[in-house]
């Protein structure tokens, strides 16, 4: 059977830290989230190990992840927190975390122009074998996040949530250009997971539009540089854990992606893009 990593998920306690994109509508996750919670919910879907994304963009956000980390075998990688913008704050971070099962590094960037990239600082990360996590959703942001793939060609960039496919509206053209312009760079991979302004948009979690987004990223970008990710607890907005992983592996299938590929998508493209081991 293949082996299945969820690249995407988050562990929280509320009254530990502030989170400024949740907002009055997301009343619900506004609640405790840890290993506890998860850990049943990959034993039914059958999920052998994850990928602990940050949340928060603080250093406490670090020392809670690694804490996270050595208490839950099944985190194989985590995505810790640097503050990217001042290359000069992100290497004393870099210096003062605890790495030990860091595969990547990412900061919350909202909408927010991207012209602060350091390729200098992106070419240590990569040096360090070090993935770079972003949500890349203007042209602006996308332009940025391009010309810094081309200016450092060894740093591996993980987009998530699809790059926020506009599945609220239905006018997936614009973003269909960014995604052919992001997937044109071979060092970026693609997450297939729904993230925060999506679930938000809808009244309900609505499967059959994940069918032509996902179809559009397996021609864009081919199952060796897609990934599959939860986003849990945040897609329980819409969705429980074992449906929206069902939904999102569906809509894999039903894009055409053959057995080895999806083999790739639940699998293997995380172990190369993270450097993890099993």
């Amino acid at each position: 059977m293949t082996q299945r990593i969820d690249t995407h998920h988050h562990f929280w306690r509320t009254a530990a830290q502030q989170q400024p994109w949740r907002g009055d509508a997301h009343a619900q996750l506004a609640a405790d989230f840890g290993p506890a919670d998860l850990e049943p919910l990959l034993d039914e879907v059958g999920v052998d190990a994850t990928v602990l994304v940050e949340s928060v963009d603080t250093a406490e956000e670090n020392d809670r992840l690694a804490a996270y980390a050595a208490d839950f075998e099944r985190v194989a990688g985590v995505v810790g927190w640097l503050p990217l913008a001042d290359p000069g704050a992100a290497r004393a971070e870099l210096a003062r975390a605890d790495r030990g099962r860091w595969c990547g590094v990412r900061c919350l960037v909202g909408r927010d122009p991207l012209d602060w990239l350091s390729p200098d600082l992106m070419a240590q990360l990569a040096a360090e074998g070090l993935a770079w996590d972003v949500v890349p959703v203007t042209d602006a942001q996308v332009e940025s996040v391009v010309t810094l793939a081309r200016l450092v060609p060894d740093l591996r960039i993980v987009v998530d949530h699809l790059a926020r496919p506009p599945l609220d509206t239905g006018d997936l053209d614009a973003w269909a250009a960014r995604l052919g312009a992001l997937a044109a760079c071979e060092n970026l991979a693609l997450k297939v997971s729904v993230g925060i302004d999506v679930l938000s948009s809808w009244a309900a979690w609505d499967a059959t539009a994940l069918n032509p987004v996902v179809t559009r990223a397996v021609a864009a970008f081919g199952p060796q540089r897609l990934m599959l990710a939860s986003n849990w607890p945040v897609v329980t907005l819409r969705a429980d854990y074992a449906t929206a992983m069902a939904d999102l592996d569906s809509a894999l299938v039903a894009s055409g992606v053959p057995a080895d590929g999806l083999a790739q998508v639940r699998c293997g493209t995380a172990m190369h893009w993270y450097r993890l081991e099993l």
